[in-house]
């Protein structure tokens, strides 16, 4: 299970740096034609040649990838929703043979985002499945949650996607919602039927609980609190330059000059976040090298955490397993204390992220402020400021922005994203905030139809400000496809 810079070595180092492609991620991506020793062994005699063309040597060698649904002709005379549908088969990958590149192959088929996002991802799937339960593809939702199923067994957890060059990371931990989701279809009984896999997940985030200490307070993704209290944050296992970013991340480092390694760590944890990137993450609010991401305890990440440990306690129950089941529903309760006693800012009226080294809440407020509502950890008071606060500040006419500051991050304004549109729809609903719940969702789906007209195309992320333009930041262009714009449309449209 080799990662793409450790099969390929100075071939690897010399495309990266050298930007044989305009995307890091394309050349991770290749499918090799012929076996790694002869590649490498052809290289270290080529490229001592005078007349020797890295990018020519790079295309007779490696076969490149496709981009899922980039080339699609849309019918303009569909609506949004029947193009999503006519989307689902086109975004679809079947199961693959274990090959030689980079991807690790799937037993089940599976839905892609789209565009240069040729493997699944772990958070993004949670939304594309409310599209695919709208649209009465249930086959396919427990093909996916198979699939993450499979990925726990073989690797331990659910990695960032199903690459090799993500097997150091997960990202936001979705499966239990995933479960839950399942279980709205198939009945209570899907609880007991995953139960080993959320085990095993909860085991994959709370590793090193038995490390934390006061004298060394975090350990890998757990982290003790001043008070005694376990809270997580976001971590990576590897602290070297990201093998589908190698470039910018080097860059990033001779930018800095501190801590390298330590950079690294932080870019990595952020990107295990799923808010690869934001100014949440930075000391400064504006500069990636200020990027401090694992001195940092997520508010969503946490209220995540909470409804895993909330579903292995259902699934015990299912299974009339009482002790489990009060064990695990004792862990739940103490996260939602300490999330209460460290996330909620009652100056601000917000959920906010915490600085445990600083011992302070991070600066930036976020829509992550918004996932206590949708799991329904906030008290009625509290669910009552923050909808307050979305309506005054977060609201735009397109939608939710994603924080409050402009930093050229595609995680900060002026952007919004399908995910936080529906943890606000839904959040708000659980605490009978229907109008403005309808509000948001209303601004969203115009903003998905305006550039639907304009284009005939759902897009990754949405300018929610200038309702006329693209959105932007990032390091990569704009992707289309798009899987979890296309679940969230189809789940809101269903609510209206």
């Amino acid at each position: 299970m080799l990662s793409p810079e450790e099969r390929w070595g100075e071939l690897f180092e010399a495309v990266q740096l050298a930007q044989v492609f305009p995307d890091g991620k394309t050349f991770v991506d290749c499918e090799p034609k012929y076996p790694a020793e002869q590649i490498l062994s052809n290289y270290a005699a080529a490229k001592t040649e005078s007349e020797f063309h890295l990018r020519a040597f790079v295309l007779e060698h490696f076969a490149l990838p496709p981009a899922y649904g980039a080339d699609f002709e849309a019918d303009p005379g569909r609506s949004m929703s029947e193009h999503i549908r006519s989307l689902w088969p086109l975004l679809t990958r079947q199961p693959d043979e274990e090959g030689a590149g980079s991807l690790l192959s799937l037993p089940y088929p599976y839905i892609v985002p789209g565009g240069r996002f040729r493997e699944i991802y772990y958070w993004d799937s949670y939304f594309t499945m409310l599209g695919l339960a709208a649209d009465g593809e249930l086959e396919m939702m427990e093909h996916m949650v198979n699939n993450f199923a499979y990925l726990i067994d073989q690797v331990g957890f659910i990695p960032n996607g199903n690459r090799t060059y993500f097997i150091t990371r997960s990202q936001p931990p979705f499966f239990s919602s995933m479960v839950a989701l399942l279980a709205e279809h198939k009945g209570a009984a899907t609880y007991v039927n995953y139960l080993p896999q959320l085990l095993r997940e909860y085991e994959f985030w709370m590793r090193g609980e038995e490390e934390v200490s006061e004298k060394t307070p975090a350990f890998e993704h757990v982290v003790r609190m001043p008070d005694g209290q376990l809270l997580n944050r976001y971590y990576d296992l590897s602290a070297t330059p990201r093998p589908e970013s190698y470039r910018e991340d080097v860059e990033t480092a001779e930018e800095q000059g501190g801590d390298a390694a330590q950079l690294f760590l932080d870019i990595r944890a952020a990107c295990e976040s799923g808010w690869d990137f934001s100014g949440r993450w930075f000391s400064d609010s504006q500069s990636l090298a200020t990027i401090h991401t694992t001195e940092i305890i997520p508010v969503d990440l946490n209220a995540l955490l909470y409804h895993l440990e909330q579903s292995i306690a259902r699934g015990y129950q299912q299974k009339l397993d009482e002790g489990q089941a009060a064990l695990f529903q004792e862990k739940a309760n103490q996260r939602k204390a300490a999330i209460q006693a460290y996330c909620w800012d009652e100056a601000t009226g917000f959920y906010r992220d915490y600085d445990f080294q600083a011992r302070r809440f991070t600066p930036v407020l976020s829509m992550a402020g918004v996932y206590p509502l949708f799991f329904q950890i906030a008290t009625d008071q509290q669910a009552a400021r923050v909808a307050d606060k979305l309506a005054a500040d977060f609201l735009r006419p397109g939608g939710y922005t994603s924080t409050l500051i402009t930093t050229g991050q595609q995680w900060d304004a002026p952007n919004g994203w399908a995910p936080l549109q529906w943890i606000a729809y839904q959040g708000l609903i659980n605490y009978q905030y229907q109008e403005l719940a309808d509000k948001g969702r209303d601004h969203w789906l115009a903003n998905n139809r305006r550039v639907y007209a304009n284009t005939t195309k759902m897009v990754e992320k949405y300018d929610v400000e200038n309702i006329e333009a693209e959105a932007g930041g990032g390091e990569y262009p704009l992707q289309d496809g798009f899987g979890w714009s296309n679940g969230v449309a189809q789940a809101l449209l269903q609510t209206v």
